[in-house]
């Protein structure tokens, strides 16, 4: 990467001059639900009180001008929060959109289609319904004869087909769609990222919690740095989901593995002292083999780690590309300032900082390994996965500055 592309892709957003003159963006947020620490109060929050949700500046540039929950739990800050700050809360995504009109009044979405109420299934996936939010927003792109700008908060879908069938749609309506994690775009340790356009052999990630709602934010910590190798993303052709004794098998019987994941730990600052087999009371694995060749393996060790690490074997280079992502563990949570700052270039400008099809593969990949774990650990073959490419540009889209011993954004 050229000293000239790590400093454009990392310099803070700074809207031109032209954009500067015109009226702020007008959002909606389309979310499940609002309470304190969910991902609509530390997304849409920031808009409303500032990225450090202080009702100070800085503020996004853009403003929410609508609101739609579909759930209101005991503890729901939707309805206050629109009050003091004067958003109205509609009743439908329709009217959210619309203002209350009859066509699409608003120049961008946000859908934040996490945490709520909702029922889970056998593969120990959270049936969040952000496929059918999406189908309303894109409804009325239809019927108004004109679409804008979609960000969709994690996964697209638990549901490979479905998330698959969104990004068609993107492509059919033709307008910008941006999805994901906060992860990649996180405050690094080091401040490193992939090499751009150099061939990769091997990847490890590794984090911790839940199957499905981190085992998304793994791997896409990790699709966010392979993805920069030499010819771009070619697609997986296969994937497996490992645990328990076997896990730790695997581990011992690569020698790629064993190096890299002790290499990505050491940057951990989590790290429980002790015998990680004892320490892991479910260690799980998921297994990558993509279409180039790059194998990858992507670890969840609750009971090791409590944070984001990564390690690359990368070619020319004798010692492995690594880094920690880190997360700030409490409000006002800046590594959501970072998605932020990542979500406003789209609103902005119409162009996503990094493809939708980043999420699109890293949400098939999560469905299949989940697949694999209640079909006896299968190796699948994942033929769909394989059409899934892509490029990315050399520029970089994390934080370079974390936050102060008062816990507010130094960036």
């Amino acid at each position: 990467m050229t000293r000239r592309n790590f400093l454009l892709g990392h310099a803070p957003f700074v809207v031109a001059a032209t954009a500067q003159n015109r009226p702020p963006k007008k959002i909606a947020a389309i979310v499940t639900e609002y309470r304190p620490h969910s991902h609509a109060d530390v997304i849409v929050g920031k808009y409303l009180e500032g990225f450090n949700q202080d009702d100070r500046p800085p503020y996004p540039r853009s403003k929410i001008v609508s609101l739609f929950t579909e759930q209101v739990p005991q503890r729901d800050m939707s309805r206050e929060r629109a009050k003091k700050y004067n958003i109205p809360i509609y009743r439908t995504v329709d009217e959210a959109l619309c203002l209350g009109a009859n066509r699409l009044a608003v120049d961008g979405v946000l859908l934040i289609g996490e945490h709520g109420d909702y029922p889970v299934n056998d593969k120990q996936q959270k049936l969040y319904p952000r496929f059918e939010m999406f189908l309303k927003i894109t409804d009325v792109f239809r019927h108004s004869g004109r679409s804008v700008p979609v960000f969709n908060d994690k996964h697209l879908s638990w549901s490979w087909r479905q998330a698959k069938r969104m990004v068609e749609i993107s492509r059919e309506l033709k307008f910008p769609m941006m999805a994901g994690s906060s992860v990649p775009v996180a405050y690094r340790v080091p401040a490193v990222d992939a090499p751009h356009g150099v061939r990769q052999n091997y990847a490890v990630a590794i984090a911790y919690s839940g199957l499905d709602i981190y085992g998304f934010h793994l791997l896409e910590a990790l699709q966010c740095m392979t993805e920069r190798r030499k010819g771009g993303e070619t697609g997986v052709r296969s994937v497996q989901c490992l645990q328990y004794e076997a896990c730790w098998t695997f581990v011992e019987n690569n020698g790629w593995v064993k190096r890299l994941f002790e290499q990505a730990l050491s940057h951990s600052h989590t790290r429980a002292s002790g015998d990680p087999k004892q320490l892991v009371k479910e260690p799980t694995v998921f297994l990558v083999d993509y279409q180039d060749g790059l194998q990858a393996a992507a670890f969840l060790m609750t009971g090791l780690v409590s944070d984001f690490t990564v390690a690359l074997d990368v070619e020319g280079q004798a010692k492995p590309v690594s880094t920690l992502m880190k997360l700030q563990d409490g409000p006002p949570y800046h590594h959501f300032g970072c998605l932020i700052q990542n979500i406003e270039k789209m609103f902005e400008t119409g162009i996503p900082p990094y493809p939708v099809e980043r999420t699109l593969l890293t949400s098939g990949i999560l469905d299949f390994a989940l697949e694999s774990r209640i079909q006896g650990y299968k190796k699948l073959p994942t033929l769909e996965l394989a059409q899934v490419r892509y490029q990315v540009s050399p520029a970089s889209n994390f934080c370079l500055k974390g936050w102060g011993a008062d816990g507010k954004r130094m960036e």
